[in-house]
């Protein structure tokens, strides 16, 4: 199997305000929209991230149309996660988690968006 991208795809009751965070604080770019719907790209890491709203009749299967959120993460590994954070945190961005270092070397921290999605910062230290 070749796999040229990933893309994420999350429900979400107000698509505009992930979409938003997302184009806001870690630099997405949308790739296309609709009612609905909105697809985000990133111009370094090569990952889609997609907004669908919640109850949206064209999601399938339908049996699992709910909110996204419950136990996700959204991990972002970055360079400079301390300087990130700070920038973050004077944009108003909402702070889940100080940074913190785990005895296996990950660094981070994590904010939430409007809808409640968990956004993680990763950094790998020695």
């Amino acid at each position: 199997m070749h796999i040229t991208q990933t893309a994420v795809s999350l429900n979400v009751p107000d698509v505009e305000a992930s979409a938003g965070f997302a184009k806001t604080h870690f630099g997405y770019e949308e790739a296309m929209a609709a009612d609905g719907f909105v697809s985000l790209t990133h111009p370094v890491s090569n990952t889609n991230l997609i907004f669908l709203a919640t109850g949206l009749a064209t999601f399938k299967p339908a049996e699992i149309a709910g909110s996204a959120g419950q136990g996700l993460l959204l991990a972002l590994v970055v360079e400079h996660l301390d300087d990130e954070f700070a920038r973050m945190e004077a944009a108003g961005a909402r702070v889940v988690t100080a940074p913190e270092t785990e005895p296996w070397g990950e660094r981070f921290c994590q904010f939430a968006d409007p809808n409640g999605l968990i956004w993680q910062l990763v950094e790998w230290v020695a």
